[in-house]
Order: C-alpha cells, then structure tokens, then sequence
C-alpha cells in the first residue's frame, strides 16, 4: 500500500508539472533593432522596477516562466534614440502575443488580456479624439462660442472614457482585469458607483491592500454621504490652537468644508471664487472652514495670506495622512463637503459653477 501510495504521489506531480506549461511572451518592438533591451517590471512603491530581461533577436523578443497567479505588469523598452515604449499587461500561463509602438499597444492571447485590450481599444479610440479637440483649441481664430463647443465636446468625450471604464469594472469586478481597473480608478468612483460592487469582489482579494483601502473608504464614504449627519473632527488653528468642525457645523449656518493644500494647483485656482462667494454671504449664515493638507506650517500660513483667505483654518499638517481628510474619504483635492444649519451633508465635491449654483439656490 506505501508503495502503491508512492507511486500515486509522484504520478500526480508529474501530471500536475506537465500540465502547467507556464507563460510565452512573444513580441516585437515598433522601431527597435535586435540586440535592443526588452524589460519586464512590476510597481513596486510607485516606481517601475525591473523581474526580468531579453534582447530582441530576429525582430522579436521572447519571456518564459511560470505564473503561481495572475499579476499586473509592465512591458518596456527604449529603441535607440527613442522615447520610452511601454504598456501594462496581465502576466498569466498560457500564450501572450504583444506589439509594442508609439501609437498603440496590442496584448492578446490569454483571457485577462483578451478583455483588457478591448477595453483599452474603446479608451484609447477617445483619447485620440479628446487630443485632437485640445490640439485645436490652440487655433486663435476661434470665437468665445467656438472654443466652449470643444471644452464641452472634451467633456463628453472623457464622461465617455468614465462611463467605458466603469462599466468594465462592473463587468469583470470578479476577475483580474475589473479589480486592477477597481484599484487604477476608484478615486474617481462615488460612494453609489463603489458600494454596489463591494459584494462582488472575490475573497481572494481580501489581503489585498488597496482592496482594503477601497472597502475601508466606502465605509467613510457612506458614512459621510449626502444626508448624513456630518462627522465631527479636531484639528489647530495656523496659530496652534485646537478647532473642531462642530464650532461652526451643525448650529445654524450653512458650511462649505474646503479641504486643500498650498501645494495643490487646482485648489489655487478655485480659491478666488471661494473668496468672492465667502464675501458674498459670509453675513447670510455662512461659514466656510478650510482643512488644510499641508506639511509645512509655513508654507500653509503663507498661501492663506497670498490667496486672501479669510475664512477660519485648521490642520493636522499630516499630508494625505490628514485625520479631516480620512473621516471624509477624501482622494483627490480640492474637495468640498455642504452641511446645511442642521448638520447634515447636504452636497459633496462642489466646484466652480455647480458650488455658486447651490449656494445661490440656498442662500438667496
């Protein structure tokens, strides 16, 4: 019987080593010549960082190894006295077919990379049609109206991008291809985009750390979702003194919360209709509290002095570590968040127009 048992364990090892023939990444390189470095890389804090190499031989380059899952990865390769050509791909068993160019990246062969690449074909289609329209606004002989024709043409062409890109998520979030556009592009996502799709994602990815985050957020996210009571938080002052959200939120005025950073462009650039509508009804039971995620004081309390901010201000200078920030789920800056006199958030991520438009409606 131990014999029997001996022979049965190593005629499964052999049936399972035979059957995982591992992965073949063939390609070609637009514009590259034979002895040109091909890399394979991961990300690894942010950063590129090299797993593998080959040289392109006979026009073509070639990878092999065994995948224990399916990962993202990256393809890269720099031909002589060109720019870097690169593409991200799913390294999974099976045969991948790749053609790196300047123009468009083809990578087909396995399941994941057969649904990747037609998602990234829609993308890529709108990307070139969005660069042409933001090739001709350079044109100084369009009028006022023409030019606003091809800002809003750009919008419904990245409202198009959003859409494309969401609907891929919802349709492979319990594969490798909907979780990786799941982790590349929650931060654009809403609180109703995000937590229908939270049921959905297979418990494999339960360790995984951005997954976490995401789930994490969501919570944060309903939490402090429109019609909700706000959420309370302390902070200092630029002079060092303690300030709470609840000083001003949920007696009686209407608070816009600013969270923002001197560091942050955009947040530059919106502070101006920020000052005008502060001036406009700071005497109308308005309030506005600015939630800072500076790292520097100095820099912080600089910037409240060049932008003409007058409104009170608080920090835990903690960056994107900011407390304020966290409770709210906050990812992208600027960011606002509306509480209406009795505490409850009445509207969140207003800006420009839609902000001017709503305290209009509520103030006037």
């Amino acid at each position: 019987m131990r014999k029997f048992a001996y022979l049965c364990v190593i005629a499964a090892t052999m049936i399972s080593c035979g059957g995982n023939k591992g992965y073949v990444i063939t390609g070609t390189v637009e514009g590259a010549e034979d002895g040109d470095m091909v890399y394979l890389q991961k990300v690894e804090e942010r950063r590129l960082v090299k797993t593998d190499s080959t040289k392109i031989a006979q026009g073509k380059f070639t990878f092999k190894g065994v995948q224990d899952s399916v990962v993202s990865r990256y393809i890269t390769c720099t031909p002589n006295n060109m720019e870097s050509i690169m593409t991200d791909f799913f390294l999974e068993n099976g045969n991948i077919n790749i053609k790196l160019s300047a123009e468009d990246n083809i990578v087909i062969g396995t399941d994941n990379n057969n649904i990747y690449q037609k998602i990234k074909e829609q993308i890529n289609e709108l990307d070139k049609q969005m660069n042409e329209v933001y090739g001709s606004l350079s044109d100084t002989t369009l009028t006022a109206e023409a030019k606003q024709a091809k800002i809003d043409e750009i919008e419904t062409l990245q409202e198009k991008i959003f859409r494309i890109t969401k609907d891929g998520i919802n349709a492979n979030i319990t594969n490798p291809v909907g979780i990786h556009l799941l982790k590349t592009n929650y931060y654009y996502l809403t609180v109703e985009d995000l937590a229908p799709m939270m049921p959905n994602i297979p418990n494999e990815y339960d360790a995984d750390p951005v997954i976490k985050q995401i789930k994490e957020n969501v919570n944060k996210m309903q939490a402090t979702a429109v019609g909700q009571k706000f959420t309370d938080f302390e902070m200092l002052t630029p002079e060092g003194n303690p300030i709470k959200l609840s000083d001003y939120a949920g007696k009686g005025k209407v608070v816009l919360v600013d969270f923002w950073a001197s560091w942050c462009g955009p947040c530059r650039r919106e502070m101006p209709a920020l000052v005008e509508a502060y001036a406009k009804y700071k005497d109308k039971n308005f309030e506005i509290i600015g939630v800072s995620l500076d790292q520097s004081k100095e820099a912080w309390q600089e910037s409240i002095q060049k932008l003409n901010i007058t409104w009170p201000q608080m920090s835990d200078l903690k960056y994107w570590n900011s407390e304020g920030a966290k409770l709210y789920a906050v990812s992208g800056i600027p960011h606002t968040v509306l509480i209406d006199g009795e505490g409850v958030i009445i509207a969140r991520g207003l800006h420009g127009e839609g902000l001017k438009k709503k305290l209009a409606e509520i103030l006037e």
